[in-house]
């Protein structure tokens, strides 16, 4: 089997079964992207525990290659520091904008190294990153909300 069709097999595996797909309780915050270009759209939960990602669930609508990302994404940062999924993210993000250039980081990446092929298409890396960047903003304001909470209870 070819390197591009077990990409693709891996992309189409999580497309037909996501990984924590649906929306789950409890969650700190719930964020709602769209990508207009293709009107894919996803919501996002996340829940931490401190400055771990304790759980990201999603529902979303779109081509396969914005869902089977979503859903790798989910693997990668659930149960790990928001600053090593904050890495992750930059490492796929640098993956997306390398227009095939960049030779994907198996280590750190996982599955999300079947999206390599995806670079090479500018109209198609949007789809790849719409959860990225809905795990990204939901990340942030949980932190500023935690943030926040803490700073209210040193005042108090």
């Amino acid at each position: 089997m070819q390197l591009d069709s077990l990409y693709q097999e891996i992309i189409l595996d999580h497309y037909r079964t996501p990984h924590h797909a649906g929306l789950a309780d409890p969650y700190d915050v719930e964020v709602h992207h769209v990508n207009p270009s293709c009107g894919d759209e996803v919501t996002l939960r996340v829940e931490l525990d401190g400055d771990t990602v304790k759980g990201v669930t999603h529902d979303s609508v779109g081509c396969s290659i914005s869902q089977a990302a979503t859903s790798v994404m989910s693997d990668l940062v659930i149960g790990k520091p928001v600053s090593e999924g904050m890495a992750t993210y930059e490492k796929f993000l640098e993956l997306m904008q390398g227009r095939g250039n960049v030779e994907p980081d198996e280590e750190v990446l996982e599955d999300g190294v079947a999206f390599a092929g995806v670079a090479q298409f500018p109209a198609r890396v949007k789809c790849a990153l719409l959860g990225w960047s809905a795990w990204r903003d939901a990340t942030a304001q949980a932190l500023a909300t935690q943030g926040a909470a803490n700073e209210g209870v040193k005042n108090a």
